[in-house]
């Protein structure tokens, strides 16, 4: 599945092109390239993936903007410690401007940090934060492998779950977000994309077998702010639709149903 990881650095790839780019990956096409996705379209008979794939992609450059965003408020309100679950292709630690004092964990399965080490090491990247990565699996006591590479759960987290929670059944969300909460002090925050409600129907249900939206099981609770209020998290939820009309990218075309709560979510521990 971390193949899905490279084919989101294309979309950050293409984004990075734009003169009103809302945010600039340096990185993203290296990864892109060197996985084998660039450039690269859809088979000409896979109609479900030419119609799923402008949503997509455009849902994965504002959730990017969101987060970007909540990682400098975290940053600004004296967050050091930061943890990307299922980290993939991110690469926050070498795009953002970080305070002194920042230790990035990227927690991902070996597989994907190794792929991505080699092509760090080809661009001769350098992080601007001190970079840690934790090769565990998060169906696994990944929280041990994260405090024994350093983490602090005394001390306040930024968690970034972003494109993850709709790959994993129900009860793995509620496990993981479990795990977040036990690790996580007063001050921590998090952000999460959640799978909208209705998106597996519309998007998944014809997806051809082994892509990406084949495999999403689990959408966004009703309430998910009552849902992680029961987790010990505030948080706010937001469509993609008011976060894109606020970077100035409005959907132009009209709601198809009455928008519930949405997906993308900004949440602080009390």
């Amino acid at each position: 599945m971390w193949a899905t990881a490279v084919g989101v650095a294309k979309v950050r790839a293409l984004e990075t092109e734009r003169e009103d780019a809302l945010f600039r990956d340096p990185l993203a096409q290296a990864f892109a390239t060197a996985g084998g996705l660039w450039p690269s379209s859809p088979p000409p008979d896979d109609e479900a993936a030419r119609r799923r794939r402008p949503a997509v992609s455009f849902s994965i450059v504002i959730r990017t903007k969101f987060l970007d965003d909540l990682l400098r408020q975290a940053s600004a309100s004296g967050v050091r410690q930061v943890v990307l679950l299922g980290a993939g292709m991110d690469s926050r630690a070498f795009r953002l401007d970080w305070p002194e004092g920042t230790r990035l964990f990227e927690v991902d399965t070996a597989a994907p940090l190794d792929f991505k080490a080699s092509v760090l090491r080809q661009e001769r990247a350098v992080a601007r934060c001190e970079r840690i990565a934790v090769a565990a699996d998060l169906r696994e006591d990944w929280p041990a492998a994260l405090v024994a590479a350093g983490h602090d759960p005394a001390a306040p987290t930024a968690w970034i779950a972003e494109g993850l929670l709709i790959y994993l059944p129900e009860d793995a969300v509620e496990l993981l977000l479990a795990r977040i909460s036990t690790q996580s002090a007063a001050g921590s925050r998090m952000g999460l994309t959640l799978g909208p409600r209705g998106v597996i129907e519309r998007f998944g249900r014809d997806a051809a077998s082994g892509s990406a939206a084949s495999l999403w099981v689990s959408e966004m609770p009703d309430d998910p702010v009552g849902w992680l209020a029961g987790h010990g998290w505030e948080a706010d939820s937001h469509t993609l639709r008011d976060r894109a009309a606020a970077y100035g990218r409005p959907i132009a075309t009209p709601p198809q149903r009455e928008e519930r709560p949405g997906g993308l979510i900004s949440a602080i521990r009390r």
